[in-house]
């Protein structure tokens, strides 16, 4: 999800027009000397990305060595937008990146399916739900992505509170923050909603300890009821947080890329519910505020009888376009994308906690060992479960209830409404 730089619009558009069509150009992998594909993606251009790229490159190039794979990294904050004109268009790259959940479902009419070429990875990876739709698979997982509670371990030493033992409820979790607070001055958490992605942090990261058991998974599976007292508990409790005092002043005008993030590292405050993979996670506070001082929670118990869990799913993965000219060659680079060699370099260079659960995290410090500890009794995150569009609606609303310009049970019609069009 690392944003970068806005490109000029001239030449965004001249990267859609050149980037597009597929230019593989052959039926058979075998038959592939002098062929091309093309990748899109928002990670190849980023330099902790670069070992990755290139270990994946060269694992494809021993299988088909005349094969010329081009990347063209994107600016994230535009990338879906250039991969709406490609698929309108019906020409554009092989191979592309996708956030698991909505923005992968949404899309799934220009992709191929991939259940015919992953048959041997399905085990060895990690994710794919993320990225399946009415029962069949359009993108393999890189990396998984989720919501752990991370906290200042410093923090809780200078106000005399045990580091190791963190609240479990929620009143001892704000009473902790209070404590805190008084002693270091810094806010209970650190929280970006000027794009709307505040909310859904807050609703994974938490929610966990906030609806039951079966309410979780009937969300999961699509049977959301959003009249229920936990649900609207949960947009209640967004509400009161900032009402409170709980986040730092001016959430809605602070961006989560990645001035929240920075208010956490810099000690401002003393929680984050941030990222597992790549950016506003683990290795990113532990070059700030050093390894043992990064501590990983789960969610306090804010409605009896829950059992609180780290949110997780696929996080990025990668699918092959329809109008591909040759899809089993394509399939064939997403098999490298995904090769452990890749992975590896990729949980080396950027932190990523990859699709690839065998790769060795050892080295990462206790955050990660606490991370990934907790992924075998993990849960899919709330918010990936809803549709791009009702994300967006629910970024819109929820910067409108801290406002008050809108109310909880207003915005909860609407949601649902959203939800059951999707």
């Amino acid at each position: 999800m690392k944003q970068q730089a806005l490109w000029p619009a001239v030449l965004a558009a001249a990267l859609v027009l050149a980037g597009c069509g597929s230019a593989s150009g052959t039926k058979n992998p075998s038959d592939a000397a002098g062929g091309k594909l093309v990748v899109w993606d928002w990670k190849s251009g980023d330099k902790t990305a670069a070992a990755y790229v290139e270990k994946a490159k060269a694992d494809f190039a021993k299988k088909h060595p005349g094969v010329t794979v081009e990347f063209v990294a994107q600016p994230f904050d535009q990338y879906y937008t250039l991969l709406g004109t490609a698929i309108q268009s019906g020409k554009g790259p092989d191979v592309m990146l996708f956030n698991g959940g909505g923005q992968l479902r949404d899309r799934v009419s220009a992709l191929l399916p991939l259940d015919e070429f992953i048959a041997a990875d399905k085990q060895r990876l990690a994710g794919w739900d993320a990225f399946a739709k009415d029962g069949k698979v359009y993108a393999a997982p890189i990396t998984l992505q989720g919501h752990p509670i991370y906290y200042n371990k410093a923090l809780y030493k200078k106000a005399g509170l045990n580091p190791d033992r963190p609240a479990t409820t929620w009143s001892a979790f704000v009473n902790d923050c209070a404590t805190i607070t008084k002693a270091t001055q810094a806010t209970c958490f650190a929280v970006g909603n000027k794009e709307g992605a505040g909310i859904q942090f807050f609703m994974s990261g938490l929610g966990s300890g906030i609806l039951t058991p079966k309410e979780y998974t009937d969300w999961i599976a699509g049977k959301r009821d959003w009249n229920s007292p936990n649900v609207k508990r949960m947009f209640e409790l967004w509400k009161e947080a900032n009402d409170s005092g709980l986040n730092n002043k001016g959430a809605n005008s602070t961006a989560l890329f990645n001035d929240a993030f920075g208010l956490f590292s810099s000690g401002k405050a003393v929680n984050i519910i941030g990222l597992m993979s790549d950016i506003g996670h683990w290795k990113d506070f532990r070059e700030f505020l050093g390894a043992d001082n990064v501590g990983v929670m789960q969610a306090p118990v804010i409605t009896s009888g829950t059992t609180p869990s780290l949110p997780y799913d696929g996080g990025i993965g990668y699918g092959i376009a329809k109008w591909t000219q040759n899809p089993a060659l394509a399939a064939d680079l997403v098999r490298s994308l995904t090769s452990i060699d890749a992975l590896h370099a990729f949980y080396t260079g950027a932190g990523a906690i990859v699709s690839d659960t065998t790769v060795k995290t050892s080295d990462g410090g206790p955050a990660v060992t606490t991370i990934v500890s907790s992924l075998k009794d993990g849960k899919p995150a709330l918010h990936v479960a809803l549709s791009s569009k009702t994300q967006d609606l629910m970024g819109r609303l929820s910067q409108q209830i801290i406002a008050g310009s809108v109310s909880v049970d207003d915005a909860l019609k609407q949601l649902a409404e959203s939800d059951k069009a999707s």
